[in-house]
Parts: C-alpha cells; sequence; structure tokens
C-alpha cells in the first residue's frame, strides 16, 4: 500500500512538472511573438521569420504566430521578380497558410493572405491558374463570412482580369491579321465577329464581375476601389451589347461612377486634412 500511495505521488509530481513546462513554453511563445510583431513593424523581416518560427515550435496552437510568419515570407515576395529566392518566399508563405488551414479550415485570414498572395503572383506574369485558385479562396470566404465586402471585391477585380486581358488580345489580333488597313482602338465598339465571340466566352464572367462588385458596394457604400472596377467593368459589357443605346447606357454608368469615386476620394481627403 505504501509502495503504491509513493508510485501515485511521483506520478503527479511528473504531471505538475510536464504541466508547469508547457505553461513556461507558452510564455515563452509569447514572448517570441512579441519580438516577432516588433521586427515585423520595423520591416526586419529575416529576424522576425525566425523569432515566429521559434514562437510556433514552443506553442504549436498560436495561431497568430503562424500567421505572422505567413506574412513576414509573403512581404518578402515582390510580384513579377523570377529570382528563386524571391519564388521560395511566395511558396513559404502558401505551405504556413495551407498548414493553418488543415487545422482551421475557417480561418479567414489564412484564407485571404492566400487569395491576395495568389492574385499577385497570377497577375505578373498573367498565369490563368492562380488567378483561379486566389478567386476560389475569396469565394471560399463569401461562404463562410457572407456580409464581408472585400472577397466580392477581388472576385469582380479578378473577373475583370480575365475579361481585359482577352479583349485587348481580341482586338490585338483583329488588329494585326484581320484588318490591318482599319485598326480598331481601345475605347472602339468591337466588330460584329469580335463581339460575338468575344460575348460567347466571357460574357458569364463579365456578369459574375458586375454582380460581385455590386454585391460589394451595397456592403460599403463608400467602397472607391469597388466602384472603380465596377466601372472598367461596365466598360467590358459596352463591348457586349448589340445596339448603340445598349452601349451608351453602359458608358454612362461607367461614367457616373468615374464621378462618384472622384467625390468619396476628396470627401476621404478633406477628413483626413481637418
Amino acid at each position: 500500500m505504501r509502495r503504491k500511495l509513493e508510485v501515485t505521488f511521483v506520478a503527479a509530481i511528473v504531471l505538475a512538472a510536464l504541466g508547469a513546462g508547457a505553461g513556461c513554453n507558452k510564455l515563452r511563445a509569447r514572448d517570441q511573438l512579441n519580438k516577432g510583431v516588433q521586427a515585423y513593424k520595423n520591416a526586419q523581416f529575416d529576424i522576425a521569420v525566425e523569432d515566429f518560427k521559434n514562437a510556433s515550435k514552443l506553442d504549436p496552437t498560436l495561431t497568430n504566430a503562424q500567421l505572422y510568419l505567413g506574412a513576414a515570407y509573403q512581404n518578402q515576395y515582390i510580384p513579377g521578380a523570377p529570382s528563386p529566392e524571391n519564388l521560395r518566399y511566395a511558396q513559404s508563405a502558401i505551405d504556413v497558410y495551407q498548414q493553418i488551414l488543415q487545422n482551421d479550415p475557417s480561418n479567414l485570414s489564412a484564407i485571404d493572405n492566400l487569395g491576395s498572395l495568389l492574385y499577385h503572383m497570377g497577375s505578373a506574369p498573367f498565369n490563368a491558374d492562380q488567378l483561379n485558385q486566389s478567386k476560389s479562396f475569396f469565394e471560399k470566404h463569401i461562404q463562410i463570412k457572407a456580409d464581408d465586402a472585400d472577397p466580392y471585391y477581388w472576385v469582380g477585380q479578378i473577373d475583370w482580369s480575365f475579361a481585359y486581358r482577352a479583349n485587348m488580345e481580341m482586338r490585338q489580333d483583329y488588329n494585326r491579321t484581320a484588318n490591318p488597313k482599319r485598326q480598331v482602338k481601345e475605347n472602339d465598339p468591337l466588330p460584329d465577329k469580335l463581339r460575338a465571340q468575344f460575348t460567347d466566352k466571357y460574357g458569364q464572367t463579365v456578369d459574375e464581375g458586375l454582380t460581385n462588385l455590386q454585391k460589394a458596394i451595397s456592403l460599403r457604400p463608400d467602397y472607391d476601389d469597388a466602384m472603380a472596377y465596377l466601372n472598367l467593368m461596365y466598360r467590358q459589357k459596352a463591348d457586349m451589347e448589340t445596339t448603340k443605346d445598349a452601349r451608351e447606357d453602359d458608358l454612362k454608368k461607367a461614367d457616373q461612377l468615374v464621378e462618384q469615386v472622384k467625390a468619396i476620394k476628396q470627401k476621404k481627403a478633406s477628413q483626413q486634412s481637418s
């Protein structure tokens, strides 16, 4: 009986020591996180990365340390720069965010950061697969939290990127091969055959972009960036219209949005200066 009590007592001491050790690790993790945040704010990203790594090792449940680690990698990535080191920064950030989502699939910060990173990777140079991946993350955000304006804006912006690029490429091909003597300028209506092709391939994309940008503005009435892209998307819509009146109506809506953006920016500037 005495031997059994001694064993139980020793086991209790061991458990208490383990608990104390875990508690110390959590405190040390918090300290590393705070140091990393300070380095991050000072743009000392290499130092911040090591601090966030240490914090994550000391406390694997400290999600903020992982988010900051991903952000520290992401801030070192330069869109369009082809160097292996630059691409490693991007891939390291992706790996961190994906690890977070394995443990917490609804983590909106990881979802949005991944979407933003993939957007910039896919924009310069243009990469349709990466842009579609980016779009899928913002659509996932909408599924989780439908009353946030930003993911709708991102989806609309990506849709515009696809439509605008295709529109310009169609014009360039037409000018080079179909009718080199009579060039179709950027603001000219598309020739009928070209308009039909553009509508067939990108009509759904343009409609989806319009819907998402309008939704973003309905959720945030002074969302000037969303208005700017809605203006641009109406200009893509105008290139799909079969009548002059419909085209002019789209362009009128686009021009009105330009004026709204100017008014909002002026108002924000006056508020900041006062």
